[in-house]
């Protein structure tokens, strides 16, 4: 009897453990499906998104090539004076005689960052000019897009020059002791001594001559760059909390370069009015740069004007550089645009709308 209760005993125990292998090797593969499914379907999401952007990038290089052979001239002009800036300001080096520091109400107000911490404000100057840079080139890679990366290059090197022009005439005009650290009495770099060749002057010492500038005071080139850069996101920009993070960060770097003394406060209020002046002037001047967000998508009344509007719609994109994108057909439907979570009505007398 014992033997036989034993018997049924390990028959059941030796079933439920066969029912619990099946059913967990049952489990196991249904999970291993679902797993390969997904992993299946995200290389097949990944792969149709890589080619939406691939075919991004290339429609708006043809696209921003086509503008760069109409515009080339005025980008080299752009940079040519660049070089013409840091030229006329290497050249004042040579007129700078180092003296006592101005007596300055931000050098009173404000303590001294010294030259351990100098630093800071390059650092948040890079910040500002690398996202502005890598901000002009998006229409490489977003579907929504506003400005075309060659005109908008064009408008900041006009309004750079612009600003670079009277900043030129103002420090050649009078030359003040500079404040920084390497400029004061005593500093081997304060002062240059009389060039050996013209190649010594033209090639600027580059980059250690900037760095190590000293007479071209009024006003702040970095307070330049960045007002400039700020007022373009301004006008031409999306996001609004970007841009009052810009207008933020543009005053704080305003503090830490008169707390480093690389200028006189007076520099940089200049700057702030004389900067900010130029763009508005040059901005006006210039012609007006074409808004890519302001196509209207036109409600079709048959198949056939369904038909052209769809291509109408495919023409328009290809133009602004984007590619033919069913999923695309989003923001512009019904004369709005969707910027920044809110909807605006686009400008469409030219459809009679």
């Amino acid at each position: 009897m014992e033997g036989g209760r034993y018997s049924v005993t390990t028959s059941s125990t030796t079933s439920s453990i066969t029912a619990t292998t099946s059913s967990s090797s049952s489990s196991s593969s249904s999970s291993s499906t679902i797993f390969n499914n997904n992993k299946k379907n995200m290389s097949l999401y990944i792969g149709r998104e890589a080619s939406k952007l691939w075919k991004r990038v290339c429609a708006e290089t043809t696209t921003e090539i086509n503008l760069l052979v109409e515009n080339w001239k005025y980008l080299l002009a752009g940079l040519v004076f660049q070089y013409i800036h840091g030229l006329a300001a290497r050249g004042v080096h040579y007129l700078h005689r180092p003296g006592p520091t101005l007596q300055d109400l931000g050098f009173f107000l404000l303590p001294e960052l010294g030259q351990e911490r100098a630093y800071i404000s390059e650092s948040l100057f890079t910040v500002i000019f690398l996202s502005f840079f890598l901000w002009t080139f998006h229409p490489f890679i977003f579907k929504t897009k506003k400005i075309y990366t060659v005109l908008i290059w064009c408008r900041v090197l006009s309004f750079l020059v612009a600003s670079q022009a009277l900043r030129i005439a103002t420090f050649y005009s009078t030359q003040l002791p500079g404040p920084n650290y390497h400029c004061r009495e005593g500093s081997p770099l304060a002062t240059l001594p009389r060039p050996k060749s013209v190649s010594e002057v033209l090639l600027i010492n580059f980059p250690h001559g900037v760095i190590y500038g000293c007479g071209d005071l009024i006003f702040s080139s970095h307070m330049i760059f960045t007002l400039v850069f700020v007022n373009t996101y301004q006008r031409y920009g999306t996001r609004r909390c970007i841009k009052q993070l810009g207008w933020a960060l543009t005053v704080i770097q305003s503090f830490l370069i008169v707390a480093s003394r690389k200028h006189y406060t007076v520099d940089v209020v200049v700057a702030w009015y004389t900067v900010n002046l130029v763009v508005f002037f040059v901005e006006k001047k210039l012609p007006e740069m074409p808004d890519r967000t302001a196509a209207t998508l036109l409600l079709p009344l048959s198949t056939k004007d369904n038909k052209d509007g769809r291509n109408k719609e495919e023409n328009h994109k290809l133009l602004n550089g984007n590619s033919v994108d069913p999923s695309d057909w989003r923001t512009q439907a019904n004369g709005k645009i969707l910027e920044d979570g809110h909807a605006h009505h686009a400008d469409s007398t030219k459809n009679g709308a």
